[in-house]
């Protein structure tokens, strides 16, 4: 059974400003929180696995810069939750930010012109990025930072919906579902997870499989299968628009696009 309190590991005392519900090192002394950190791996695999694919397809470069992004978030978060230091908590926190700009631009340039460069939207983007980075460091508020990413969530979210209710363009209904459903479904784990902490730990004490409550290790799931879902849904959604016939196929649970191949 898992203790209700905190035990010592190899990173020493957390100098993060977040800790998260999961007791620290409880599974083994070389990993804070271990049900958290491994559970980036839905970070880490998709974002590995497409930029596979999508070289394949010979998409735009804004697609690849969207898989590295992805990745940079989950290595980011791995190295955090491993450790509970300061230093790979804004390993974490600054790429979402960052991140998020990039699948911003891919999403917001989803009907541009073939090989056009939005370049006032770039520069509004970095200057957001820049801002936040220099803020968070300042202040160290967790607050001000989720504020932020919240507010780069619901960009997204508009732009999908007028992508789709407005201007109709053609799109994969799956992919929408996939992505909404699984990144809200995750949202609300870590909600439950921040605001009932301490009886989400007395759970575990009682529960014959505790990994099963690590809230915010499924949050990590969902958020990265709902993130995975978005830069396909944007890549499909693109590649539709410059009628070059995306299809949508599954590997498991993870959707992929995939493009005809031309002859020559």
């Amino acid at each position: 059974m898992a203790p209700l309190v905190d035990l010592d590991g190899v990173w020493g005392e957390p100098t993060s400003t977040l800790d998260w519900c999961e007791e620290n090192y409880v599974v083994t002394p070389y990993i804070a929180e271990f049900w958290n950190t491994i559970s980036n791996i839905s970070m880490i695999i998709p974002p590995l696995l497409s930029l596979y694919y999508i070289s394949m397809c010979k998409v735009e470069r804004r697609f690849y810069w969207s898989c590295l992004a992805f990745l940079s978030v989950g290595l980011g978060s791995w190295c955090f939750h491993m450790t509970l230091l300061y230093e790979m908590q804004l390993l974490d926190e600054l790429p979402m930010i960052w991140g998020s700009c990039v699948f911003l631009y891919a999403f917001y340039e989803s009907n541009a012109k073939p090989k056009s460069h939005n370049y006032p939207l770039a520069a509004a983007l970095l200057l957001y990025a820049v801002a936040v980075t220099f803020i968070y460091i300042l202040t160290k508020d967790p607050i001000f930072h989720q504020a932020a990413y919240a507010l780069q969530v619901f960009g997204l979210i508009f732009r999908g919906l007028y992508c789709v209710l407005i201007n109709k363009q053609d799109f994969s209904a799956f992919l929408f579902v996939y992505s909404i459903v699984l990144y809200t479904a995750g949202f609300v784990l870590w909600v439950i997870d921040q605001s009932f902490c301490s009886q989400i730990r007395q759970a575990r004490s009682d529960f014959p499989v505790p990994a099963v409550l690590q809230l915010h290790g499924w949050w990590h799931i969902f958020a990265g299968l709902g993130t995975h879902g978005h830069i396909m849904f944007s890549c499909h959604l693109r590649n539709q628009y410059l009628k070059r016939n995306p299809t949508v196929w599954l590997q498991g649970i993870l959707p992929f696009v995939s493009l005809p191949v031309k002859k020559n």
